[in-house]
C-alpha cells in the first residue's frame, strides 16, 4: 500500500521534537517536558499509521497493559504526557546514526574493506576469519548496512560454492562479526539502553565488553578456521592486481581504526569533562565529528549528498522505534509504580541469592523471546521493574554486562529480527535455518558475558 505524502516530511516533526528535548536536558523545564510529552502523543498516533504489524502489536500491548497498571496507581490521566519523554534521548540517538554511516560511505571505506576481505586467501577457513573481521570493522560504523555489504561481496565471491555451504558460511561469518562489533560500539542502541537502565558509565563497561568480544571472536575464528579449511577457495578476478593494492587497503583500515579510537576517546573525554551522560555525549558528537572527518578526507561534498538523503530516509522511517520507545516509557513507569509490584519482589529476592542462575535466566529470556519475534528492546521493557529491583542487590556493572551480552547475542538468532530476516532474503534461505546455525554461538557468546559478570560481583 502506498504511504501518504505526509510520511515524506515526518523527519521535520521528529527532528524538531528531538532538538527541543535535547535543549530541555540542559534547561530542565518541567513545563517544556510536558509539552514535549504532548508532541510524543501526536508522534505516537501518526507513527502507528506507518509502523509494521509486529511493532504495532508489541507497542499496543505495552500501552494496554501499561494503561491498566497506571489506573491502579490512582494518578491523574493529565500526568501521562510528562512520563512519555523518558526514552526520547534514545530516539534522538537513533536519528543521528545515519550521519556516521554516510561519512564511511563517502570515504569509500566499505569498498576498501570488502576488497581486502578476499586478498591472499587460499581456503574457506581463512576466508571465514577475514570476512568476520571485515564485517566487525564495518559494523562499528555502519551497523546493519555492514552485514548487507559483506554478504553481497561473499555471495559474488562464493558463487561457485555449493549453495548450502555458501549460505551457512555467509550467515555465520557475517552475523557473528556483526554482533561482536555492536557489543562495544557507542553507536549501538542496545548498549545505550543497558547503560541507561543500569546507570553505569561507558568507560567502566568498555574494557570488559572488549574482553568479551576478543574472547568470543577468538573462539569463533578458531572454530571457523578448522571447520571450513577443508574447502579450497579461489577468488574471482586477477590475483596479481589484488596483491598490488594490499598496502593501500591496509592504509584504509588503519585510517578507519584511528577514527574509531578517536571517536571513543572523545566520547569518554567530553562526557567526563562536561559531566553529561553517555547517550547525550554520543548524540551531540556524531554530526560535528563526521563533518570534520569528511573535510579532512576532502569528501565534504559527497558527505552532504549521501548524508542528507540518508538521514531524511532513515528519520522518515523511524515509526517502528517511535511507537516502541514511547509505549515503553509509559509501560515502564506504570509497572514500576503498580501496587502489586511488592507481591513479586519476595520470590525474586529469594532467587537473587543465586546470581549465576538469575544471570542465565535473563540470558535465556532474551534469546527465547527473540526467537518468537520480540525485539530485545521489548524484552528490556518486560524486564524493566526486575532490573530496578536487581540493581539493589547486584553490582550495576555486572548486571549491565549481562544485559548487553544477552541482548546483542539475540541478533544472530532472532528468527523474525531485522538482521536475520535480511540475511535470509539475501541468501535465499529460511530464517529458521539461520537461527539453528547460530544458536550454539549465541548461547556461548551470552555465557561468556554472564560468567565474566558473575566473577565481577
Amino acid at each position: 500500500m502506498k504511504q501518504h505524502p505526509v510520511f515524506q516530511y515526518l523527519y521535520i516533526l521528529y527532528a524538531s521534537v528531538f532538538a527541543v528535548n535535547v535543549a530541555n536536558i540542559f534547561i530542565g523545564s518541567e513545563m517544556l517536558n510536558y509539552i514535549i510529552g504532548l508532541f510524543a502523543i501526536f508522534m505516537l498516533v501518526i507513527s502507528f499509521l506507518g509502523a509494521s504489524k509486529l511493532f504495532v502489536i508489541l507497542s499496543a500491548s505495552f500501552l494496554v497493559i501499561g494503561g491498566l497498571l497506571y489506573a491502579s496507581t490512582g494518578q491523574s490521566v493529565l500526568a501521562i504526557p510528562g512520563i512519555l519523554t523518558s526514552n526520547m534521548a534514545l530516539l534522538t540517538l537513533l536519528a543521528m546514526l545515519p550521519w556516521m554511516n554516510s561519512v564511511v560511505r563517502s570515504g569509500r571505506f566499505d569498498r576498501s574493506l570488502n576488497t581486502l576481505m578476499k586478498v591472499n586467501v587460499s581456503d574457506l577457513g581463512k576466508l571465514y576469519i577475514r570476512s568476520s573481521a571485515t564485517t566487525l570493522t564495518l559494523a562499528a560504523f555502519l551497523n546493519l548496512s555492514a552485514a548487507t555489504i559483506s554478504q553481497d561481496v561473499l555471495k559474488t565471491n562464493l558463487a561457485h560454492v555449493n549453495k548450502r555451504l555458501r549460505n551457512t558460511f555467509i550467515s555465520s561469518s557475517t552475523l557473528r562479526g556483526f554482533s561482536l562489533a555492536l557489543l562495544w560500539s557507542p553507536l549501538e542502541i542496545l548498549l545505550a539502553v543497558s547503560i541507561f537502565l543500569t546507570g553505569v558509565s561507558y568507560v567502566s563497561i568498555l574494557p570488559w565488553l572488549i574482553l568479551i568480544a576478543v574472547l568470543t571472536f577468538g573462539l569463533d575464528s578458531l572454530w571457523g578456521r578448522f571447520y571450513y579449511r577443508k574447502h579450497a577457495y579461489e577468488a574471482p578476478g586477477d590475483g596479481e592486481q589484488e596483491k598490488v593494492s594490499v598496502e593501500g587497503l591496509a592504509g584504509k583500515v588503519i585510517h578507519l581504526a584511528s577514527a574509531l579510537v578517536l571517536f571513543l576517546a572523545l566520547v569518554i573525554g567530553l562526557g567526563t569533562l562536561f559531566d553529561i551522560d553517555f547517550i547525550l555525549t554520543v548524540t551531540l558528537l556524531i554530526f560535528p565529528f563526521t563533518y570534520v572527518w569528511s573535510i579532512i578526507m576532502k569528501r565534504s561534498r559527497s558527505f552532504w549528498a549521501i548524508g542528507w538523503n540518508t538521514w531524511k530516509l532513515k528519520t522518515n522511517t523511524m515509526q517502528n522505534f517511535v511507537i516502541l520507545f514511547i509505549s515503553l516509557s509509559f509501560f515502564s513507569y506504570s509497572i514500576s509504580n503498580a501496587s502489586f509490584l511488592e507481591v513479586i519482589q519476595k520470590p525474586i529476592l529469594y532467587v537473587s541469592e543465586y546470581p549465576l542462575l538469575v544471570f542465565f535466566v535473563i540470558q535465556l529470556l532474551f534469546i527465547g523471546m527473540s526467537m518468537f519475534g520480540v525485539h530485545p528492546i521489548g524484552t528490556f521493557g518486560i524486564l524493566g521493574s526486575l532490573i530496578a529491583l536487581l540493581l539493589e542487590v547486584y553490582h550495576p556493572l555486572s548486571l549491565a554486562i549481562v544485559l548487553v551480552t544477552s541482548s546483542i547475542a539475540t541478533l544472530t538468532v532472532g528468527t523474525y529480527g531485522l538482521v536475520v530476516t535480511l540475511t535470509a532474503m539475501n541468501t535465499d534461505q529460511s530464517p529458521y535455518r539461520i537461527t539453528i546455525n547460530n544458536l550454539a554461538y549465541s548461547l556461548i557468546f551470552g555465557s561468556i558475558g554472564t560468567i565474566i559478570a558473575y566473577l565481577l560481583l
